[in-house]
């Protein structure tokens, strides 16, 4: 080993999560081909003994085997820079009052759902209620090895249609929320924030905590006004109510918005490829990413890879994003 490759610690942390990767692959890879070779020669006894049980136990490993085939296969479309870290999910409802308000929060509940579903930790930081049902907004992370690169796909607006329950002549109501997926940095990116721009906000957070979050000014909102690498002035502002300590809140909100200026550089340096922009568009009829359909028929039908399907309910109320995620991945591979 080089004699100097701890003069730099942050490189070679880099390094070190590099190759735990690297090796991490290997042995997946080297699971997968030990089972495949196990199930061969399941197969070659069962023929030979005409086991019907045991073709029974073989189907279903061959079942569990293609499963994680399909896994290991998203996990290789996952090698642009910035998919192998946390992700921050920020969803916002529509014009609409209640019924967007409602279908952010189903919107909420699909990734929460997702995410536990693939074993990724997930963190609610910001979250405030609609005023009949629903929420206004809400912020989560999404942590776990290629968080980001599995969610990057999933920003933008999403369309619902269903015959609403808040209507009582039960007629069809659309409604649009947005989705911004992006990546949550860490010490080894360095994002330039002069403290002299960022403004700090308290107030009382709401929900979990109790009384001493409602009497203590325990949220924290910080706003930055600066100037991007293209000479654009933006505004952009982080929020956290998760923690009872306004430090702890503070310390989060710190690093959402050290994310959010570093999304918005990366946005610059991609405008050329058309990447990301569609997260910044308007939330109504036209622009929207995708479209969940409960009435007159179901379906799901991504915009992006026109890829379509018919159990909505799976997806919405279980959280089976993956066909979805995959098809994106694929289509920006061939790009």
């Amino acid at each position: 080993m080089d004699p100097s490759f701890w003069d730099d610690p942050d490189r070679a942390k880099e390094v070190e999560q590099e190759i735990a990767r690297e090796e991490e692959w290997i042995e997946r890879w080297e699971q997968v081909n030990r089972q495949a070779e196990d199930l061969e020669t399941l197969q070659v006894l069962a023929d030979e003994e005409d086991d019907a049980d045991l073709e029974k136990e073989i189907q279903h490993e061959a079942r569990r085997l293609e499963q994680r085939l399909d896994r290991l296969e998203l996990r290789s479309l996952l090698s642009e820079e910035d998919d192998e870290r946390d992700a921050i999910v920020e969803i916002n409802p529509g014009a609409g009052g209640t019924e967007s308000q409602d279908w952010a929060e189903m919107l909420l509940r699909m990734y929460l759902r997702w995410a536990e579903d693939e074993g990724f930790e997930t963190e609610l930081l910001e979250r405030k209620e609609g005023q009949e049902a629903g929420i206004k907004s809400a912020t989560i992370r999404v942590a776990g090895d290629y968080a980001y690169g599995h969610l990057k796909g999933e920003s933008g607006v999403h369309r619902l249609v269903r015959i609403s329950p808040y209507d009582s002549d039960g007629r069809r109501h659309t409604s649009f929320a947005s989705v911004f997926a992006y990546p949550e940095v860490d010490d080894t990116i360095e994002v330039d924030v002069n403290p002299s721009n960022v403004e700090l906000q308290t107030f009382r957070s709401s929900g979990a905590g109790g009384q001493h979050v409602n009497k203590v000014e325990t949220g924290v909102r910080l706003i930055w006004t600066g100037t991007l690498s293209d000479g654009t002035e933006e505004r952009i502002e982080a929020e956290c109510t998760a923690e009872r300590s306004q430090r702890k809140n503070r310390n989060r909100a710190n690093k959402m918005l050290r994310s959010r200026i570093y999304q918005a550089e990366k946005e610059i340096q991609q405008r050329a490829k058309n990447e990301l922009e569609a997260s910044k568009k308007e939330i109504e009829w036209g622009s929207q990413i995708r479209s969940y359909v409960f009435h007159p028929y179901t379906m799901v039908n991504d915009h992006q890879t026109e890829t379509k399907l018919s159990d909505v309910e799976s997806v919405v109320a279980e959280g089976n994003l993956e066909p979805l995620i995959k098809a994106y991945l694929m289509q920006a591979m061939e790009v």
